[in-house]
């Protein structure tokens, strides 16, 4: 073997310039300009150029009048993207939430009692002995819990009082409907006429205490969702367009995408996703698994998803999308 031709097995020619955009980041050299740093994600690469995607993908959701669904998970409630939530619901830049509720249970005892910082390498037993739960490396002390039981029995009084089976949207809407709180989701929602879907009611606090009522006070009450699943159906056969942002994975991200599947799927999707695709889980599954399914449609650039956690990217897509 001659030296040349060892040589091109490590220098292999390319005859052919790449007509794609050159990889350059941000300078940060002069004036900084957050605006000019986002549009530089472009061209940055990795998970940097999926939120520059997503922000355009956004974009092009708002001026194509869509309806757009937000989903999260209870996490994104737990932390300080409450705030952000509230903000998209206030100034209308969302039509539909699909959440958890564990979301639910969280915006209603912040609007009352805040969550504490804390930390992740926590002694566990002993947080146990103060009454503390961690979640990551926030606390939320147990008094939370005892003021949510005392504030849903009132509620629930009233809630029940007329109907015994009422649908999570009702429960989410009249809920917000008593709290004072501007950083409530919930309160936003109701505020706004924004539907808050929960499929799966039950799976918090919430539900323990809707248990514990219906054993000790009212034994006909009930939650009925397919009601909800209907009205679901049927927002997406209305709409023109729709767009999917979905925080997390779980029950919100699929209830979404599934009920788009009855108009042929959506017209645009974000994924935010630490989930890995690899398990054949649906919270890591990407956007063009969907596509597959005909949950989401398949169009030029209608859909992305980024890998990343959602306290780090979400606000930034926020901020390029619904605050330049």
């Amino acid at each position: 073997m001659t030296d040349d031709s060892s040589r091109d097995h490590v220098v292999p020619g390319s005859d052919e310039e790449l007509q794609t955009p050159d990889v350059r980041g941000y300078d940060f050299r002069g004036t900084f300009d957050f605006a000019e740093m986002l549009a530089s994600y472009e061209t940055t690469g990795f998970q940097a150029t999926q939120l520059a995607e997503a922000v355009e993908i956004a974009e092009e959701m708002q001026e194509a009048d869509a309806t757009v669904y937000l989903t999260f998970t209870s996490n994104i409630i737990s932390s300080g993207l409450r705030e952000a939530v509230a903000y998209l619901v206030r100034e209308g830049y969302v039509d539909v939430l699909i959440t958890t509720s564990g979301s639910i249970t969280e915006d209603v005892i912040k609007t009352a009692k805040p969550f504490k910082m804390g930390e992740w390498d926590a002694d566990e037993a002993a947080l146990r002995e103060q009454g503390i739960n961690r979640l990551g490396n926030i606390f939320v002390p147990s008094d939370r819990y005892v003021w949510l039981e005392e504030y849903l029995y009132d509620f629930f009084d009233d809630f029940f009082a007329e109907k015994k089976i009422r649908t999570p949207t009702a429960f989410a809407r009249e809920l917000g409907e008593t709290l004072d709180d501007e950083d409530s989701v919930l309160k936003q929602a109701a505020d706004n006429d924004v539907p808050v879907f929960c499929p799966a009611l039950t799976d918090a606090e919430v539900g323990n205490f809707l248990y514990y009522y219906r054993q000790g006070y009212d034994s006909e009450v009930g939650i009925e969702i397919l009601d909800d699943y209907d009205k679901l159906i049927e927002n997406g056969l209305l709409s023109d367009t729709t767009g999917l942002i979905a925080v997390g994975g779980g029950v919100p991200k699929h209830h979404a995408i599934m009920t788009n599947l009855f108009r042929g799927g959506a017209d645009y999707a974000i994924y935010i996703s630490t989930g890995m695709e690899g398990d054949g889980s649906l919270s890591g599954a990407p956007p063009n698994e969907a596509v597959s399914w005909g949950k989401i449609k398949e169009e030029d650039k209608n859909y992305t998803q980024i890998e990343a956690e959602a306290t780090l990217v979400f606000p930034m897509l926020i901020a390029g999308a619904f605050k330049q």
